[in-house]
């Protein structure tokens, strides 16, 4: 499955993958995970809201144990966030099948469209539409860099976005959700595990922050009378990074637009994306607003004028205790529990459905790169504890 994943969506100048929702490489994907389901002899649908389902045994009958997670990918992202939980899905089935266990539940795979946000800037598009976190009239607002619509993008790639928004029906379906992901930081390896399971996704959100100045010739414009918007962005990313370190949290500016974007030209404006996450809401709370003091305190120095837009905001996500117990109990009563800073499908479902995630180690830590890795053993011992977890909440 790895071999016939890898290439979809790889950069050849970067080695990254670049699978954004509703084009090429993600349907490439898509194509992909069909295929994987089919050779199963599983039956393949796609929701309203373009997310994929696998299925053994009757859709409708109701207390269903899905898993899977996302095939999409950030800018230049890694090979493992997000495939790795399909792919493990898959292999957990053979798992399954080899030990020749009798299901009892209905048993799903789901591959959530849009998970990244990397094309229309909103992270989980696929399972917050699912969920009725994200409306209709909200998601038809969403355009990507070169001003392309998510309906547009989704009609252009043969999905009918008429049909997208809360599918109360099929979340009503669902028993369990396990998501099985590489684990984003370095708690396993510095335990020595394998494999974790998680606690809690640290609440965290996204900024926009638009500085407007004046723009001005660079070679002839005298410093004092400029309104450089770009020197208030800098000092209020220095203030990110104060605020995230005074905090115990993370803050990251990781993406800008500038306009006119002239070597020889002031800009006019600057706007950047703020990144936030803190392990509790008081935490985070605290950062936002100081972060946000600086940045109108150092534009009213420059003559800048500032406006702050909350993009995307997701609340602490505390797991189900009994569902994570169980698996805790399942995988024989020693396996770490952890929580984590990044985001993901499980997280948004969790307020609708019971949700548990588990981890594989990440020796280095990195992701969102392609330096992202991890260890054909320790993958192999996640398929295990996925395939262990399953027959636990699925199998007789």
């Amino acid at each position: 499955m790895w071999r016939s994943l890898r290439p979809l969506g790889r950069s050849a100048a970067s080695g990254g993958y670049r699978r954004y929702a509703w084009t090429g490489a993600d349907a490439d994907c898509r194509l992909w995970f069909r295929m994987q389901a089919e050779a199963r002899r599983l039956d393949v649908e796609t929701d309203r809201n373009g997310n994929q389902w696998a299925w053994l045994g009757d859709p409708t009958a109701g207390d269903a144990v899905v898993t899977g997670s996302h095939l999409d990918s950030v800018p230049d992202g890694g090979a493992f966030d997000g495939p790795l939980g399909v792919v493990s899905a898959f292999a957990a089935l053979d798992e399954l099948r080899a030990r020749g266990v009798s299901f009892r539940r209905p048993l799903a795979i789901v591959n959530f469209g849009d998970e990244e946000g990397a094309r229309f800037g909103l992270a989980c598009v696929g399972s917050r539409l699912t969920s009725g976190q994200l409306t209709k009239e909200k998601a038809y607002e969403l355009r990507d860099a070169d001003g392309i619509t998510l309906p547009q993008a989704m009609e252009a790639a043969g999905h009918d976005p008429e049909t997208i928004g809360e599918d109360r029906e099929r979340l009503d379906r669902i028993g369990a959700f396990v998501e099985l992901h590489v684990e984003q930081g370095r708690a396993l390896d510095l335990s020595g595990d394998a494999v974790g399971v998680a606690s809690t996704i640290w609440p965290h959100g996204r900024w926009r922050y638009d500085f407007h100045g004046e723009a001005n010739h660079a070679g002839t414009t005298r410093l004092v009378d400029r309104r450089d918007p770009m020197l208030t962005y800098a000092e209020t990313v220095l203030a990110a990074r104060r605020e995230a370190e005074l905090a115990g949290a993370v803050a990251t500016f990781g993406k800008i637009s500038v306009e006119p974007n002239g070597v020889n030209a002031i800009p006019s404006l600057v706007r950047g994306w703020l990144d936030a996450r803190a392990a509790d809401q008081e935490a985070l709370d605290a950062v936002i607003a100081g972060i946000e003091t600086a940045a109108r305190d150092k534009a009213a120095a420059h003559g800048i004028d500032l406006a702050v837009v909350r993009e995307s905001f997701t609340p602490v996500v505390e797991f189900r205790h009994a569902l994570r117990d169980e698996l805790v109990r399942l995988l024989g009563g020693k396996t770490p529990v952890l929580g984590t800073g990044a985001g993901h499908d499980a997280g948004i479902l969790s307020a609708a459905v019971p949700t548990a995630m588990l981890f594989v180690r990440n020796p280095t830590g990195v992701s969102h790169s392609p330096a992202e890795f991890a260890a054909e053993d320790d993958c192999v011992a996640g398929v295990r504890a996925l395939a262990d977890a399953l027959e636990g909440l699925a199998c007789t």
